[in-house]
């Protein structure tokens, strides 16, 4: 039995994220998604699809990771805290990088993702193949 809004050209979605995640083309799946750091590709090299100008992943990446690495912080902040000496400057010098890298690290997946899910949903222009 078919959803009445099922279609052949359906995409599916968690693919599409997961592709997004490792930062290759949700389409495809072997293409780089990124040129540079946060750059999208024109057009993936291996299929052809075109990414320039369509996504629109604006803010929400940041969001999220500010999100998750807040979390990940404070657990941090709690198990740390007694075996480092309750000394605020350890901490400092501890924390901070950690949140820098695990920032850095985080972006261009969870942009990624963003990506491969609005490809997958046929959002911004991906919806005309």
């Amino acid at each position: 039995m078919s959803d009445a809004h099922s279609t052949p050209q359906d995409r599916p979605a968690w693919p599409a994220v997961w592709n997004g995640l490792r930062r290759t083309c949700p389409n495809c799946t072997d293409g780089p998604l990124f040129k540079a750091y946060l750059t999208a590709v024109d057009a993936c090299p291996t299929c052809g699809t075109e990414y320039h100008a369509k996504h629109r992943a604006d803010d929400g990446p940041a969001y999220v990771v500010i999100l998750v690495v807040a979390h990940v912080l404070g657990l941090l902040f709690h198990l740390l805290f007694e075996p480092l000496g309750r000394d605020p400057m350890t901490l400092i010098a501890v924390l901070i990088p950690v949140s820098v890298g695990l920032c850095l690290w985080m972006l261009p997946r969870v942009k990624g993702a963003f990506i491969g899910l609005q490809w997958a949903k046929r959002m911004h222009g991906f919806g005309g193949d």
